[in-house]
């Protein structure tokens, strides 16, 4: 397995001149302006049979600009407080941030309350719509045959991709919303991180999902989803579970596991302590090598640990699922479970959703834990987890 090679970062200056352009002209460095009626053309006026995707942040289209290219067309659903001119200032930082695992922001519309941004076609979609069971506009997505070696690279070219978000870009992102269907794939399967800039296009009170936290349950960290902690390691959380939902094929959102109806995480960490992990192993992989799809399975695991200081950073997930080395499963510890239910607001963290906090029997006094536990970046964990 190889390396991706990471792009180079430029972050230059956008000039701010906010005369009206023609489309596909650049009025900052890297952004193109188009205006709302060729993207409507481009969409056959949003015409339902056009749509592809739709999350919180909006719905997404398929669209084909006037030149045959083809891009994918987002229509964002919450309004930004911020003018014109900070939200163009935005756009072109984001769309300096580039990666070969990260979606290629081409441009935006930005007329009257119209806030539209403009990314690369991929062509196979959705990982949501592609290995798990979804339905798009109103129909079942189509379901592909991922092998192993497909799985394998999704899994780290996501972890890629996130590394650079985490360690290179300038300034650092924390995606806050990591999931099957922010990962997108192109034509050969190669994995791109979808929506990585949006949290910085809203205000932190303007989030997406009904649970009143910027992110997904049965993806997010428990420190983060109660008590409002949002550090990186919240994405490693996610992607943890993301991880999972490749080895299994199975949606962590959208399943129950087992006569107790367990999420994924809580389920596969039951497996593992009965010896069944093989269980969780999508029954549609027929040939895999067993030593590396259960080193995915415990590098899964060590990312979804209770303790946020415990996981590891995404640079160290590289690591271990590009490299075959020995896992030191003596220092993995409960995985943090969150269960989403009714909305409450928290004492100094904004508003988040009220939900249930499981590690083993100690309830929510395992969150503290974050604070307290031993950092899992140290010399020492580092160097019991891998080989010298």
């Amino acid at each position: 397995m190889t390396f991706c090679c990471f792009a180079i970062l430029n972050c230059r200056k956008g000039n701010s001149s906010l005369q009206e352009p023609a489309e596909g002209i650049a009025v900052t460095n890297n952004v193109r302006i188009f205006s709302y009626n060729s993207l409507r053309s481009a969409t056959r006026n949003f015409h339902p049979s056009s749509r592809i995707g739709a999350g919180g942040y909006g719905v997404v289209y398929k669209g084909v600009l006037r030149d045959g290219t083809n891009v994918a067309i987002k229509s964002l659903s919450a309004e930004s407080t911020q003018g014109t001119r900070e939200f163009l200032t935005e756009i072109n930082m984001i769309s300096n941030i580039r990666h070969q695992n990260l979606v290629q922001l081409i441009g935006c519309c930005i007329e009257g309350t119209h806030r539209i941004l403009v990314y690369e076609y991929l062509e196979n979609n959705s990982l949501a719509s592609t290995l798990l069971e979804t339905i798009i506009s109103g129909t079942m997505s189509k379901h592909v045959d991922l092998d192993w070696p497909k799985r394998a690279k999704i899994c780290l070219g996501t972890a890629l991709g996130l590394a650079f978000l985490h360690e290179e870009a300038e300034p650092s992102v924390v995606h806050r919303d990591i999931k099957a269907s922010n990962i997108l794939l192109d034509r050969n399967f190669d994995p791109k991180i979808g929506d990585f800039g949006l949290a910085k296009l809203f205000p932190d009170n303007v989030t997406h999902v009904s649970t009143r936290v910027a992110g997904t349950v049965g993806y997010l960290a428990p420190e983060y989803a109660l008590l409002g902690q949002l550090t990186k390691k919240a994405d490693v959380y996610s992607f943890g579970v993301l991880m999972l939902e490749v080895i299994s094929g199975s949606s962590s959102s959208k399943t129950a596991f087992g006569e107790e109806l367990s999420i994924l995480v809580e389920w596969t960490w039951k497996l593992k302590q009965e010896g069944r992990l093989v269980e969780l192993i999508d029954p549609e992989l027929i040939d895999y090598p067993n030593a590396e799809v259960m080193r995915f399975i415990t590098v899964a695991l060590f990312c979804t640990q209770a303790a946020a200081n415990q996981r590891p950073s995404m640079k160290q997930v590289v690591e271990m699922l590009s490299k075959e080395v020995h896992l030191n499963e003596k220092l993995l510890t409960e995985p943090g479970i969150y269960k989403g239910h009714k909305t409450s607001k928290l004492n100094g963290a904004g508003t988040s959703s009220e939900g249930t906090f499981s590690r083993g029997d100690r309830g929510k006094k395992a969150i503290k834990s974050t604070i307290s536990s031993p950092q899992f970046n140290s010399s020492n964990s580092l160097t019991q987890m891998l080989p010298r």
